[in-house]
């Protein structure tokens, strides 16, 4: 418990600034929203955008007109910010240690490696659950003077879901990489340049049919955003996918810290 503490409060700092930037974010394109709600003339400026690209980044898939296409696509980014942020966030919180030169402190506490990488996984999930819980309410008190439509809370809530699954990937993998490798500058840019390519695949997927098999291999093509609004429901297929892949990393994670010589 003292760990977890220990850890979030060290994160205040952090959870403030992301919080301050989805706020900013939230605002500025709900202002740009008030030219596209209920504006179909909007829509004639995408009919004339290649059809490649608008499939790439799903602009097809959603009526820009509308709360529910308007965040369907939002989300999208929102999804690859959050990524980056619990993959850095898993990373650092283990490698910090090393960083700092305070490993020796944490070395000489009455308790297991494996302990202590269990405490700070648990303060990274709440400082991700917060700032999940953040964006969210924002979310609904920038949508005050608009209407929803049927069924937007439903798909909302399933996109928070499906940020939440991915998010606990990547923070896994952050995670595995500051245990399993002795050098933290290295570890941060392997995450870093993973969730750069896998969104960069999942965009590639959309150009062309001859490359959609590319999006089996892209988590960011995992949960589909266009795909949860027609089905609104997440694939258990998927799901369990992913399950899958933290539990892998988690238990790797857990193996090499115990067994590594940390630098100090």
């Amino acid at each position: 418990m003292n760990i977890i503490l220990r850890e979030l409060r060290a994160s205040i700092k952090s959870m403030a600034i992301w919080c301050g930037v989805f706020t900013v974010l939230i605002f500025m394109y709900m202002s740009e929203f008030s030219a596209y709600a209920n504006n179909e003339e909007m829509l004639a400026v995408l009919d004339g955008m290649p059809e490649a690209m608008l499939e790439a980044f799903q602009m097809n898939s959603f009526n820009l007109t509308t709360l529910t296409g308007f965040y369907g696509i939002l989300f999208t980014y929102f999804i690859l910010m959050l990524s980056i942020h619990a993959i850095l966030k898993g990373n650092s919180i283990i490698s910090k240690e090393e960083r700092d030169r305070t490993v020796e402190f944490t070395l000489v506490l009455p308790i297991k490696r494996s302990k202590v990488v269990i405490g700070k996984l648990i303060a990274v999930i709440i400082n991700c659950i917060i700032i999940d819980v953040f964006l969210y309410g924002i979310i609904l008190f920038s949508i005050q003077s608009y209407l929803p439509e049927e069924n937007f809370m439903e798909f909302l809530l399933l996109l928070f879901a499906s940020t939440f699954i991915m998010q606990m990937l990547f923070l896994s993998l952050g995670i595995m990489f500051g245990c399993a490798m002795k050098q933290y500058k290295r570890s941060g840019y392997l995450g870093i340049s993973i969730i750069l390519i896998s969104y960069v695949l999942s965009i590639v997927s959309g150009l062309s049919k001859k490359l959609e098999f590319l999006k089996y291999i892209t988590p960011f093509k995992f949960f589909d955003t266009a795909v949860i609004k027609n089905e609104m429901a997440l694939d258990w297929k998927y799901i369990l996918i992913s399950f899958t892949i933290i539990v892998i990393c988690l238990t790797i994670g857990l193996i090499t810290y115990k067994k590594r010589d940390l630098y100090i």
